[in-house]
């Protein structure tokens, strides 16, 4: 298994872009009535509309690799809101209560939130671009 070791930065990168995604489609799902929504969450309705929002930004952000840790500890915390405030009142188990998605995506976001965004994020590019002296932390030339 150690030859798989080389290619854990690149599979957590890719694992973020896909739950980053799919957070995000739940988003413009649920803000827009698209993608198979049987309408659109009405406007600053709680919590409703404000989950969606934050399932679309929190979404787009980790799919980018920008903010990730963050966006993905915010969207942990709002599926565990949301397996707790609405599911489990339908019964303990998400497979009887249909909160497999919310369990789901609170734990992917929360290993994300700790494993940090592996590559093809976006925050890494831009560091790169920054001139070295406007770094935080870094040492200015002599």
């Amino acid at each position: 298994m150690h030859r798989l070791d080389a290619a854990q930065d690149y599979a957590l990168g890719l694992f973020r872009i896909v739950v980053g995604f799919l957070f995000a489609c739940h988003g413009v799902k649920s803000l827009f009535g698209v993608l198979g929504a049987h309408g659109a969450a009405p406007v600053g309705s709680w919590p409703g509309w404000w989950a969606a929002l934050i399932q679309l930004v929190a979404g787009a952000l980790v799919l980018l690799g920008v903010a990730t840790r963050i966006a993905a500890l915010v969207g942990s915390g709002s599926m565990a809101y949301a397996y707790f405030s609405v599911h489990v009142a339908q019964g303990l188990f998400p497979i009887e209560n249909g909160g497999e998605a919310a369990v789901m995506f609170c734990w992917a976001l929360l290993l994300i939130a700790f494993t940090g965004p592996g590559r093809f994020a976006l925050s890494g590019a831009l560091t790169a671009l920054r001139p070295r002296e406007s770094r935080i932390g870094a040492v200015p030339h002599a």
